[in-house]
């Protein structure tokens, strides 16, 4: 793997360099990945919690929210705007790129933390909530349904229900387990190694040519015959590679357990997982379903990890069906 990785990666950036070298400067901000917030004002954004993040909301303001957590740790909401479907439906629909991923600002590795994720997102919260009572609901995947499981342990109280669409473990027992048969032990050993290797080749600033190798060896997710399912390639803006990082170290040197609490969480939860993902299947949404007190499981055929992006249209009433039985 690492060796074709490695073929891979050079082969791109081989052609990138020699291809381009005579019409872009690549250490000029913007030309070797997109511009975040902070670098173009013009992106739609908000400023909470000392930092910026690329944001947008559909919707009524008025109507309860639906917050959509992205995976990663270190990717973005492009690939699941399809969401906001569920602004026709009642809904105001937010999306946010998490600190230091996709468009949003980027810091120092050393500041991050699972708390300061949760603090980033009580403080989306009380931006976009007009009223005390309003009612608001989240909607994570793979490593943003990690995150609401965390939101929900801690604070329970603040949310009126929540969808988890493949989350990779809700503790650090499960996040092996799903590892040890997917893409995720490559993701948080080897590639990311490979990704720090190659320093030597590139120059420019520090994010952005990490993010850009980020992205290079993300390929290796939608091969023929991948363990999760993943039809092939969707979109996205750019990988937060030190953010990744940040939480891979998190993970190995401190561990992490989101379930202490959620058993006390009385509100139906729903679960979704896709059929071609044989990495997860029903036995593992069963395990995680089971943190809960009251759980729905529902299987999106033929799909895999990627389900919001390739099947949205099978997601989408199993979605809403839930949301309105919350009403």
């Amino acid at each position: 793997m690492k060796s074709q990785l490695f073929f891979l990666m050079m082969s791109c950036s081989t052609f990138l360099l020699t291809s381009c070298e005579n019409e872009i400067n690549m250490n000029q901000t913007g030309n070797l990945v997109p511009k975040t917030v902070d670098e173009n004002p013009e992106l739609p954004h908000i400023s909470v919690n000392n930092t910026k993040l690329h944001s947008e909301a559909f919707g009524n303001p008025t109507d309860p929210i639906l917050i959509f957590l992205h995976g990663g740790p270190g990717g973005d909401y492009r690939n699941a705007l399809q969401v906001k479907q569920l602004a026709n439906d009642g809904y105001y629909v937010i999306f946010y790129d998490q600190r230091g991923s996709g468009l949003s600002q980027r810091h120092p590795k050393n500041i991050y933390s699972v708390q300061l994720v949760l603090d980033d997102l009580t403080a989306v919260i009380q931006h976009y909530r007009s009223t005390e009572n309003q009612k608001v609901f989240l909607f994570g995947h793979s490593w943003g349904a990690m995150i609401a499981a965390a939101y929900i342990n801690t604070y329970p109280e603040r949310i009126s229900g929540a969808i988890f669409a493949e989350a990779g473990g809700f503790n650090k027992t499960l996040l092996d387990e799903y590892g040890q048969s997917s893409r995720q032990i490559e993701l948080f050993a080897e590639v990311t190694n490979d990704v720090m290797y190659y320093d030597q080749f590139l120059t420019g600033t520090e994010h952005e040519i990490l993010d850009y190798k980020s992205a290079l060896s993300s390929s290796f997710s939608y091969v023929k015959d991948n363990t999760e399912g993943i039809e092939g390639p969707s979109p996205f803006w750019r990988n937060g590679a030190v953010a990744l990082n940040a939480f891979v170290d998190i993970s190995e040197k401190e561990g992490f357990d989101f379930t202490t609490n959620l058993k006390h969480y009385s509100i139906q939860t729903l679960f979704l997982y896709g059929e071609n993902n044989k990495c997860y299947g029903l036995a593992f949404a069963q395990k995680e379903a089971n943190f809960f007190s009251n759980a729905k499981i529902v299987r999106i055929d033929q799909t895999g990890h990627e389900m919001l992006y390739f099947k949205w249209d099978l997601v989408y009433p199993n979605v809403l069906t839930y949301l309105q039985s919350l009403n």
